[in-house]
């Protein structure tokens, strides 16, 4: 594929372990080893009593309150900060150094039994029998997993994604950027959808060439985003659940004959890399992934490689919309790699893709004060840390020159720190220059109290953002 540079060559790791087998006794050995969650205590603030009454009343399953969530954070942070949901049955984990401690360790927290619990929630058993039935099995998420499985498979895609690596494909993914903005602006009349003609396009053209998959297919790719990612979101009714698994099982049953295809007659693409990949077992011994391992690798490469940057994308231009002088800030570093560096880095953190994701705790654990029972759901609220006071001054103004960018949380951290924020930003950091380059003067084409979101726990997506610009000359 043009562009494409193969990016996995002969990964090693340390163990063969595979999902499953049972990683309490490294657990306990951990815990008696010193290493056991260590609480801290935050001052609790005051709060009105309108905060008081959203605290008591709200939740973060209330579809308004997803759309505009910022003083359902504040309430959470100042006054609860380790919150519970009783409408999701979760504990919002919502300062920044809670979440911080708390992704650090994955012996207490679970990322595993997070997202299992979370995934089809309510229903995970006859989502699961559907795959198995219509889209030739069930593939539990490798990468969502815990120590030391999790570092065996991690090892194997963080090849996939250096720096070095990224920076190598950014000419070819500017062409591709810089196309399907030109289609947007060419298409007349001064109008687009955001999303729907530009973000979602682009994202899907940059990971679908990476993949060696079929071009073309933006429509049906976009489709199984949304089912993929609906299955973390919390908000699935059985009727919904069954049509986003039939979306699954079609996405499943395609990536499968690709994948067999790979493996008779490997290419230069990602997929074929993942099949054909080895690694290396303690003992020196060498294997393949699994099939249903690399099946889950490369479903979750294809969604997670173009849903978040994509709703990362389509928040900026909301943020170019509604913000005054953001968009003059944005010219003025466009031609300066550094400061538009630190301009992305800010838009993530003021904006970022993903609101919350899971854990679970494997022990009772006390967290800031809050006592959380053993086997008890939690969400990361990064949205929430992203605006913490105590660490951003000011987390609402938008500012480049913060002393201390690199530490927001909109790929988390940890272990489970995002394997593809290299090649996120730099799609983000892409499209800012393009957009500015092509388009100026961006306004909403409707109210912006139309503007809808989708329903999820998991992200902080627009579903379609209608706009006007002035196409930029010269």
């Amino acid at each position: 594929m043009a562009g494409h540079r193969p990016l996995f060559h002969n990964p090693k790791n340390k163990t063969g372990h595979r999902p499953g087998q049972d990683d309490r006794t490294d657990m306990a050995t951990q815990i008696s080893q010193g290493q056991a969650f260590q609480d801290r205590v935050s001052q609790r603030q005051p709060l009105t009593p309108e905060q008081q009454q959203l605290l008591a009343e709200g939740s973060l399953a209330d579809t308004a309150i997803q759309a505009r969530p910022r003083e359902f954070y504040a309430a959470m942070r100042h006054g609860d900060p380790i919150h519970y949901d009783a409408k999701l049955g979760s504990w919002l984990v919502t300062r920044h150094e809670d979440i911080s401690a708390v992704q650090s360790d994955p012996v207490t927290f679970s990322v595993q039994h997070g997202y299992s619990e979370q995934q089809a929630r309510g229903m995970r058993d006859e989502f699961e029998a559907y795959l198995r039935e219509h889209g030739g099995g069930y593939f539990p998420d490798a990468i969502m997993s815990d120590p030391p499985y999790h570092t065996r498979v991690r090892k194997l895609m963080e090849r996939a994604f250096t720096a070095h690596r990224v920076k190598e494909l950014e000419p070819r993914i500017t062409e591709v950027v810089r196309g399907v903005i030109a289609e947007a602006v060419a298409k007349g009349g001064g109008q687009c959808d955001a999303v729907k003609d530009i973000a979602i396009p682009l994202t899907i053209r940059v990971i679908v060439e990476q993949l060696g998959l079929d071009h073309g297919m933006e429509a049906q790719i976009s489709r199984w985003s949304v089912a993929v990612t609906a299955q973390i979101g919390a908000m699935q009714t059985r009727e919904t659940m069954l049509e986003n698994a039939a979306q699954i099982a079609e996405l499943q049953q395609y990536l499968i004959a690709r994948m067999k295809a790979c493996e008779e007659n490997p290419g230069e693409d990602m997929i074929s890399d993942l099949v054909h990949a080895e690694v290396t077992n303690a003992d020196g011994t060498t294997e393949k992934l699994t099939f249903a391992e690399a099946v889950s690798l490369v479903r979750a490469t294809l969604i997670a490689g173009n849903d978040t940057t994509a709703t990362a994308i389509g928040n900026l231009f909301h943020v170019l919309a509604t913000r005054p002088g953001m968009a003059d800030l944005l010219e003025s570093v466009v031609d300066d790699e550094r400061q538009l560096n630190r301009f992305i880095e800010e838009h993530l953190r003021s904006a970022p893709p993903v609101r919350a994701l899971s854990r679970m705790t494997t022990r009772e654990v006390t967290v800031n004060g809050t006592t959380i029972p053993a086997h008890a759901h939690m969400l990361l609220v990064y949205g929430s840390g992203n605006d913490d006071e105590s660490v951003f001054p000011e987390p609402r103004a938008f500012d480049i020159t913060r002393p201390n960018l690199g530490r927001h949380v909109a790929f988390g951290g940890g272990p489970h720190r995002c394997i593809g924020l290299a090649l996120a930003r730099m799609e983000v950091k892409v499209a800012a220059r393009e957009i500015v380059r092509q388009m100026r003067d961006i306004r909403f084409a409707i109210p912006e109290s139309d503007i809808r979101y989708t329903r999820s726990v998991a992200t902080h997506t627009i579903e379609s953002l209608p706009i006007t610009f002035e196409k930029r000359v010269g």
